[in-house]
């Protein structure tokens, strides 16, 4: 589970008064307290997706994702600014709070809270800007709002775009590229009746681990990186060795045991296909000890 406990007191993302921003000042008996502290909800609002936009950047898949979240957070930051811009001006005093953390299981499942959150800060700040006298407080909730739809439709656009199980359904996909980007230990991809398809990353140094399928053959495809293949009749007599890079192709029989490491300086990004299937249909192993460690409960 991805959760961040650390906390942020103002200022998370320092004040700059805005010259463009007209002061609103009012007489301290005349103020509209549920105004600020409406404002002041929104800033911790802000403050928190940022703080979750952050953590989904480090979790994405590739650097395609990473940028589009990091446009995001530029984004947010803005908007961060601009309503601490409107407490300081209707106060003349800075806001104090702590972000609240929102936690998530994995990169889809905090895609599908910030889609949720910029749907429903779309509707609030569209509310909100209704309600408000001051012209230039409703531009500021009204951009905002825009914002948030946008942010709403680009995580949306990113949670399609994250490898899942496709299987049993017809399906194509550029092979490569999804390889390439695959920064898990396993992904099944396709998991079907009679075959497997699964995504493999291996880190500078390690390797996919010793292992046999005794009803299962296997084809593994090199997408990037160089790695020693090793294969036998027992863990302990391995007596075929090779060396595979780009584009070689790997065939396991069933009943040989095996290992591939990575003996390159880049991550090894690896396609398998196990005929008929020998995993569980969706399964993601983030690392190789969560996969070790769920092969020991299954």
């Amino acid at each position: 589970m991805y959760n961040n406990h650390n906390s942020y007191n103002y200022p998370y993302y320092g004040h700059v008064p805005n010259p463009m921003f007209q002061p609103v000042y009012m007489p301290r008996n005349q103020q509209n307290q549920p105004l600020l502290e409406t404002v002041l909800s929104v800033i911790k609002r802000e403050a928190s997706a940022i703080d979750l936009y952050s953590r989904l950047a480090q979790a994405a898949p590739n650097e395609n994702h990473r940028n589009d979240i990091l446009h995001a957070i530029e984004m947010k930051k803005f908007h961060l600014n601009e309503f601490t811009n409107l407490y300081f001006n209707l106060t003349g005093s800075q806001p104090m709070y702590e972000t609240d953390q929102v936690a998530f299981e994995d990169y889809r499942d905090g895609l599908e809270k910030a889609q949720q959150a910029g749907l429903e800060g779309y509707a609030d700040y569209q509310k909100i800007s209704s309600m408000i006298p001051f012209p230039l407080a409703q531009n500021v909730f009204l951009h905002a709002s825009a914002s948030e739809m946008e942010n709403a439709a680009r995580f949306e656009s990113l949670n399609n775009q994250t490898l899942k199980d496709y299987g049993s359904n017809p399906f194509v996909i550029n092979i490569d590229e999804s390889t390439t980007q695959n920064n898990t230990y396993r992904t099944a991809l396709w998991t079907g009746e009679h075959f497997q398809v699964t995504l493999m990353s291996i880190d500078v140094g390690d390797d996919i681990g010793l292992e046999v399928h005794p009803t299962t053959d296997q084809f593994l495809r090199i997408e990037q990186g160089q790695g020693l293949v090793q294969m036998g009749d027992s863990q302990n007599n391995l007596d075929f060795e090779a060396e595979a890079s780009d584009d070689f192709a790997i065939m396991v029989p069933a009943g040989k045991w095996h290992n591939l490491t990575n003996t390159g300086d880049v991550p090894l990004k690896v396609y398998a296909i196990y005929a008929p299937p020998e995993h569980p249909f969706g399964t993601v192993h983030e690392t190789k000890a969560i996969a070790m460690a769920s092969e020991e409960h299954e």
